[in-house]
């Protein structure tokens, strides 16, 4: 007998897929932890049974996450990774020479240790000598830290539990004080389709706080609608104003330098939002 797993995504809508075996469960301190193999996107982590990242589709998450922001910053040396114990962004990071030291704070360490486990293409780059990886409060972390970063990237989950923090005016002031005087963070930001009120609150509450403010889109099918935004805010560097030279060579599956802009036109529908 097929076992199948759907992901209620709103009241009224679901994707399903199919398991052939779970291979982790736990309930953490923090979320209930599931880690499953799929028959059509590979190994899965589930978080409070919502598809955090597959093994088929990650790529796209990740290259989104990191390199819009580290092509934008003309010089991306010390970075902060808020979440994503997963270990994907960082691994994307890592692809820029620039960086010297990339800090990953995730408030689930169960996450880390499982990801290692089932997910290595993803969490691989975790223990190369240029992470810190730190189990422990993101929101505290950038309470704390002053002037420190060229680059914030906050890979949350969606805006319950533990994260509920990461999508607070807060949090976003927190994070101008955490950058330098030149710096830039983006933060994943949900779909417009099912989270239109979300996005439409965060852009209004970076704008208030950057004084370049940017949102884009990427393709991701396992997250729901398939449809996923990213909000970019920076103190000087504007996104779609990046010098042909600043981009170099790397190793990708979704980005581009050309995706890098087109990533920025926004449907009609999404456009509003942002207005």
């Amino acid at each position: 007998m097929s076992i199948w797993f759907t992901e209620k995504q709103t009241e009224n809508f679901g994707i399903t897929m199919k398991v052939n075996r779970t291979l982790h469960t736990e309930q953490t301190d923090f979320q209930k932890l599931d880690m499953v193999e799929t028959e059509e996107w590979g190994n899965m982590l589930l978080l409070d049974d919502m598809v955090m990242t597959s093994v088929k589709d990650e790529f796209v998450y990740h290259e989104m996450v990191a390199h819009v922001p580290l092509f934008t910053h003309p010089n991306p040396e010390n970075i902060l990774v808020v979440g994503g114990g997963d270990g994907g962004v960082i691994r994307e990071v890592l692809k820029h020479p620039s960086v010297k030291k990339a800090t990953l704070v995730d408030i689930d360490g169960k996450v880390i240790e499982f990801s290692k486990k089932y997910l290595p293409e993803i969490a691989g780059k975790l223990e190369d000598p240029r992470v810190e990886v730190k189990v422990g409060d993101g929101f505290m972390h950038i309470a704390e830290s002053e002037n420190e970063y060229d680059v914030i990237m906050v890979d949350s989950t969606e805006p319950v539990g533990p994260a509920v923090n990461l999508f607070t005016k807060g949090f976003y002031a927190g994070i101008a004080k955490a950058l330098k005087e030149d710096g830039l963070f983006v933060a994943q930001s949900d779909n417009p389709w099912f989270k239109a009120d979300l996005i439409r609150n965060v852009q209004k509450d970076v704008k208030e706080i950057f004084p370049i403010t940017r949102l884009y889109v990427a393709n991701i099918p396992t997250y729901p609608s398939g449809l996923w935004a990213f909000t970019i805010g920076s103190k000087k560097h504007d996104p779609l104003k990046v010098e042909e030279e600043r981009f170099h060579e790397i190793e990708t599956k979704y980005y581009t330098k050309e995706l890098h802009q087109a990533s920025f036109v926004l449907p009609k529908f999404v456009q509003d939002l942002v207005e």
